[in-house]
Formats: structure tokens, C-alpha cells, sequence
């Protein structure tokens, strides 16, 4: 007769049925079965440094693949560990699948070693929790919560898995009886009796063959009645403007047939968060600068997947008399703030090929896109020229310009940092459909390093593409640790810090309000010499002409398969001044 697979086995068959090829994790026994039978299985075990890593990790797998990023870490403090990572998830509205361990089911609640009651820890930051109580749900179990992070708004699911339910049945029976001894006392009896009938449950119908099932997902589509009052609208206009955010991109596979539609469409467009790069770099219709500006003049605003939210100016950007189309799945997002005059409640994506399919591209939009080109270009040249001054440093623009010139056609770039970051924001032209990862709306710091990890390993078998990750100095100390995890997993990362030696970015706004930098002050640390004691390689820039041979001999090193640190670094500049949002 056939041994029934063990519940770490059942979790492992499940994911491979859904097409995860990584494991996201940092070790514990409470989760041991699961690395081991996913293992087995072919699916790569990625161990980090730090659980939010592993989450992040996921997180950016699901983002760049669309199939849900999957970790594992153990129970107690390895979950209240991920907690940051799961909001920013949440908030991003990222699809991902956190597997927990948990004390034993006979001890939970008795002072076991990590145990504590997970759920009001979890729950308000996931779409679901689910705790499993028997072996033969575990599979059902995964098999819903990959349904569940993608269906409607997408988000990250938990799944607690206690210790008991994974490892092999004789092996936990033994553990039972060993812990009931072998006494003759009526407690002895009856701890033996209470511990043989929760064994019973928990192993009930756990020898039944159990095909991993993968769940239908529907794609939730916007009414026929939106689409028509948005081509009626479209047909009005004189001043259309599209902005297009993350959520308009969560379908990865369609990312190429989107950047087609909104080409076809014939409006401005203005890309956020993960839709940055859905165009290429320099698609004529893709606007870089001056959005509150355009916005301001634009008669018809189509948002798809962004919420009027602090980057919007909580709606006030777009103006009154003008006609607000909003396209996104969740309807709480396409009403805060502003109420749309059409609530296009579906998937963004999906909304803007069909008014592609539907809507020829209107000529008389070209003299209003040549305007706002222009007024690009204008800015453009304020960039250069900036970036041209020299100081006693490198001047960051200058360093972004470089970065951007020399980058990898398919380079993807990762966001961690407030000012420095921001600027990039401003310089970088991402090259191609989701080659960008910034944390989203929660504005989150410690990124950078999972979100490298699962850029540069979502590709499964392809090509791994040249990721860039971009530090500010004080977003990196979150992430330095990682570097060993690069080395030993042969991740070639190129990580760029800026380092202006503080936390610039909230500097700027508290000196000239409070006259006190109390908090703000970093050191121009040797992080690069951090990277190299992990054994990946560092380079050290003081100097603007140090710049160009830096970057290339970063990227001949990242070549050899050598995650590389450059440590720049930089003057400070007024570029962002006034920028702080709320």
C-alpha cells in the first residue's frame, strides 16, 4: 500500500501545481517539512537573512510574474517579523501566499516554544487567514488561498500550518504518545486517551488521494454601460489624460497587449508605481513631468488602478469640470476622495483594451500632446543643466543620468529610499514593461533587497535581466545583511547607494521648519567594505569623474555572476526641495 504523503508534501505538491519555481524563506523547525518536500519537488528554496525579506521576495515575484510569490517562515516572532511586508503587500495590492508555522494543535494556548494566538496579529493586513486544523484541508487550503490573493482586488493571503499537521503521522503519533507517558493514573489514562483522539481527527482522511486542484480565477470586468459612458466622454474631449498605475499591470502576461491598447488610444499618458516602463523609454505619448500641471488643464481624466490618494492631492489635481473616468477593480479606491462621473469597477487593464478596441484614435488629441512634449522637453533641459554642476562630490543627477545611460536594455530597477530614490524617479527611464519596483502607497524603506531577490529570480529558466537596485543611505542599513544572501544564492545584483550621509529626504522639510536636524544626521559609511565582508564585491566613489568606469565595472562584475555594492558619494542639492507629502 501507498504511504500517504505527509503535510509538508501535500503543501510542496500544491505549489508546484501553481507553477511556484521559488521558496522564499528563513529556516525553523516549525516549517522544516515543507522546505524539504519543495525541495524535492524541483521548486528552489531562496533562504534570506530576514523574514520581511523572503515576503518582499514574494512580493515582487508576484508582481512581475502574476503568479502569486510565495514565503515560508516559522511560527511566533518569524510571522510578527513579516508584518510590515504584508501591509505593503496589502497596500500595493500585491498578490502573495505567506505559509506560517504554529505550535502543535495539542499545545496551542499551553506555553509552547513560539506560540502565541497568530490571527489578530495577521488578519487585518491579509484578505484571509486561514488556520488549519487537519492534515487532509492542507492542500484545499493552498489551493484557496492562490485563489483568493488573486481574485477581485489582489492581496496578500496567510495560511497557518501547525508543526503537527506537517511532518509524517507515525512520527507524530510517537510524539503524542511519548508526550502522554506511560503512567497508570486515571490523568495518565484519560492525557492518553484526549491526545489518541486528536490524533484520530487530525490524520482523518489524510490516506485519500488528493489531487493539488488549481481554482478557477475570473478576471472581474468593468459593466458594458461604464465603457460606453467612457467613449461618449473620450468623444468630447479635447484635453483626454490617462494616468496608469500598478494595479492596471497585475496581470503580467498582459502587459505587452496593454502597452499596445493605450498606444492605440492616442492619449497623454502619465505611468506610476508598476506601470512604469509599460511603454519603453521614450513612447510619444508617455509624459514624465508636470502631471499636477496637465491634470489641471486636462478636460477628461481617465484613471486606471490609481486611487485619488495623497499623489493625487487626495483628487484636488484633477479639476472639477472635468470628466473623471475610473477604472479599477476595487470600488472603494475608484470613489476616495472624488467621486468619478463613470466608476469603471473591473480590471484597468482589460478597461483600457476594450475602449482601444472600440474608440479610433482622435487627431485632433495631437496638439494638446505636442504641448505637454514640449513642456517635457523644457524640463528635460532643466535636468541637464543641473546635472551638469559640480560640487565637491558627485552630483546625483549626474550619477542617475549615468546609471540611466548605461543600463541594460532589459535592466529592471528596484526602489528603496526616500530623496535619492525620489530623484531617480525623475531621471531613470525604465525600459520596458515591469521593470520597476517601488514599494507603492505605503512608502515603505527595506525593500530593496527582496524585491532584487525576486526580480532576479522570477524568470524561472529565462534570462535573468540586469537588476539595479537603488539605495539611499539609510534605506540600505535594512538591507546590507542581504548581501550574504545574494552571494550564496549567486544573485548578481548591482546595488547603487547614495550617500549623503543622512535621511535627507525628511531633513529638508524639519531643518526649515523646526531649525534642528536632531534625527536626521548619517555617516558616510563604508558600506561597499559591509558588501565585500559578505564576499560580494564593493566599489567606493567620492568623485563625479570616478562615475562612468564605476558603473561599468559594476556591471562587468555583476556579468561574472558578482552581486557588487558602489557606495557614491553625494553632494546635496536642492532638486527636491519642497517635496514632502502627507
Amino acid at each position: 500500500m501507498a504511504v500517504a504523503p505527509h503535510g509538508g508534501e501535500r503543501v510542496a505538491q500544491v505549489l508546484r501545481a501553481h507553477g511556484v519555481r521559488q521558496l522564499y524563506t528563513l529556516c525553523g523547525g516549525h516549517i522544516s517539512p515543507i522546505l524539504s518536500a519543495a525541495k524535492a519537488l524541483g521548486i528552489r528554496i531562496v533562504d534570506v537573512r530576514d523574514e520581511a525579506t523572503a515576503v518582499f521576495a514574494a512580493d515582487a515575484t508576484a508582481r512581475r510574474t502574476g503568479i502569486p510569490g510565495v514565503a515560508a517562515v516559522t511560527a511566533g516572532p518569524g510571522i510578527t517579523n513579516t508584518i510590515t511586508a504584508l501591509k505593503n503587500a496589502q497596500l500595493a495590492q500585491s498578490p502573495l501566499v505567506l505559509l506560517g508555522g504554529a505550535a502543535p494543535t495539542a499545545l496551542q494556548g499551553r506555553g509552547a516554544l513560539q506560540d502565541i494566538d497568530q490571527r489578530p496579529l495577521v488578519e487585518p493586513h491579509v484578505k484571509r487567514f486561514l488556520k488549519i486544523r487537519r492534515v487532509r484541508d492542507l492542500g484545499p487550503a493552498i489551493s484557496e488561498a492562490f485563489a483568493c490573493a488573486r481574485t477581485g482586488v489582489p492581496g496578500p493571503v496567510f495560511v497557518e500550518c501547525p508543526v503537527d499537521l506537517l511532518y509524517e503521522e507515525t512520527t507524530i503519533r510517537q510524539w503524542y504518545a511519548d508526550a502522554a507517558g506511560k503512567g497508570h493514573a486515571i490523568g495518565d489514562r484519560l492525557l492518553r486517551f484526549v491526545l489518541e483522539r486528536h490524533a484520530e481527527r487530525m490524520f482523518a482522511g489524510g490516506h485519500e488521494p488528493q489531487p493539488p486542484q488549481v481554482l478557477p480565477v475570473e478576471l472581474p470586468r468593468a459593466p458594458e454601460s461604464a465603457r460606453h459612458a467612457a467613449l461618449a466622454a473620450l468623444a468630447r474631449a479635447q484635453r483626454p489624460l490617462m494616468v496608469i498605475g500598478s494595479q492596471a499591470v497585475v496581470q503580467a502576461d498582459r502587459a505587452a497587449q496593454l502597452a499596445t491598447a493605450v498606444g492605440a488610444l492616442g492619449m497623454p499618458v502619465y505611468l506610476s508605481g508598476m506601470a512604469r516602463g509599460l511603454l519603453g523609454r521614450a513612447h510619444p505619448l508617455q509624459m514624465r513631468h508636470a502631471r499636477r500641471q496637465a491634470l489641471r488643464e486636462a478636460d477628461c481624466v481617465l484613471l486606471a488602478g490609481v486611487p485619488c490618494d495623497f499623489r493625487l492631492d487626495y483628487g484636488r489635481h484633477v479639476r472639477r469640470s472635468a470628466t473623471l473616468i475610473a477604472a479599477n477593480r476595487s470600488r472603494r479606491d475608484a470613489r476616495l476622495n472624488r467621486r468619478p462621473d463613470v466608476a469603471a469597477i473591473g480590471d484597468a487593464g482589460e478597461f483600457i483594451q476594450a475602449l482601444a478596441a472600440a474608440h479610433p484614435r482622435a487627431a485632433t488629441w495631437d496638439t494638446w500632446a505636442q504641448s505637454l512634449r514640449q513642456r517635457d522637453e523644457a524640463r528635460e533641459a532643466e535636468i541637464a543643466s543641473q546635472a551638469a554642476a559640480r560640487g565637491t562630490h558627485v552630483n546625483p543627477l549626474a550619477l542617475l543620468r549615468e546609471i540611466d545611460r548605461q543600463a541594460d536594455e532589459q535592466a529592471v530597477f528596484v526602489a528603496d529610499g526616500g530623496d535619492f530614490v525620489g530623484t531617480a524617479s525623475y531621471v531613470l527611464r525604465p525600459r520596458a514593461p515591469l521593470g520597476w519596483l517601488d514599494p507603492g502607497a505605503f512608502g515603505t524603506l527595506g525593500v530593496g533587497a527582496g524585491f532584487a531577490l525576486g526580480a532576479a529570480l522570477a524568470g524561472g529558466g529565462g534570462a535573468t535581466p540586469e537588476v539595479w537596485v537603488l539605495y539611499g543611505d539609510g534605506a540600505c542599513g535594512w538591507g546590507l545583511a542581504e548581501f550574504d544572501s545574494y552571494v550564496r544564492q549567486g544573485v548578481a545584483v548591482i546595488a547603487v547607494v547614495g550617500n549623503d550621509a543622512g535621511w535627507t529626504q525628511i531633513a529638508r522639510e524639519q531643518v526649515k521648519m523646526l531649525h534642528d536636524d536632531v534625527g536626521t544626521v548619517l555617516a558616510r559609511t563604508d558600506y561597499h567594505a559591509v558588501a565585500a565582508g559578505f564576499g560580494a564585491e564593493g566599489l567606493l566613489v567620492r568623485r563625479d569623474d570616478e562615475v562612468p568606469a564605476a558603473l561599468q565595472r559594476a556591471r562587468e562584475l555583476a556579468r561574472q555572476g558578482r552581486p557588487v555594492l558602489v557606495n557614491v558619494w553625494l553632494d546635496r542639492t536642492d532638486f527636491r526641495e519642497g517635496s514632502l507629502s502627507m
